[in-house]
């Protein structure tokens, strides 16, 4: 089995879970929606970036992380509500190298689904940037640069299978984050 194919077989359900249930997802999201987002993404990220530049395979490096920090450092969301402190769920295998592709697989992913984000938020949430939606370009030709590598290096079925418990992982990580800042949200508000 192609390895995209077992990625996408393996994180479809954890994946649309996710879309429905970050802050971003909401009808009319605003900037605290924004904020809320980049925390979530920059708690699940930082734990992740020394071993990413593992599965970058020649493709130039992004600093993601440092896009998130500019982006939450922004004048439009001086003024928002303290958030609570977001502790990922570590990620158990990252001495695998077909491990860390899985993972890299779900971020270098988000970065499609940023791009959406950027067109359909960028008028709303104005004056702010979004730079971390927005991306240094278009996401495409890096995400082929990124699926060709990806094929090239996992390719038994040893390795397909830890790149899926990766994948899978990262988004059971990044999903349990934004569970864990709505219910974080919702007990602030007096809700159940």
């Amino acid at each position: 089995m192609d390895v995209l194919t077992a990625l996408r077989a393996a994180t479809a359900a954890r994946h649309a879970a996710l879309d429905t249930r970050t802050p971003l997802a909401a009808e009319a999201p605003d900037l605290r929606a924004y904020r809320d987002h980049l925390s979530l993404l920059e708690a699940w990220l930082a734990p992740l970036q020394p071993v990413l530049a593992d599965a970058q395979a020649g493709l130039p490096a992004r600093d993601y992380l440092s896009l998130i920090r500019a982006d939450l450092a922004h004048p439009a969301l001086a003024g928002l509500p303290a958030l609570p402190v977001l502790q990922p769920a570590s990620l158990t295998q990252l001495d695998d190298a077909a491990y860390r592709w899985g993972v890299a697989y779900v971020v270098e992913g988000s970065q499609l689904g940023g791009a959406v984000l950027y067109k359909r938020l960028a008028e709303r949430l104005a004056p702010h940037p979004l730079a971390y939606l927005r991306g240094e370009g278009a996401p495409g030709p890096r995400w082929q640069q990124f699926l060709a590598a990806l094929r090239a290096a996992v390719v038994t079925e040893r390795q397909i299978e830890q790149a899926c418990r990766g994948a899978q992982q990262a988004f059971d990580s990044l999903i349990g984050l934004v569970d864990s800042l709505n219910s974080s949200s919702a007990q602030a508000a007096g809700r159940p």
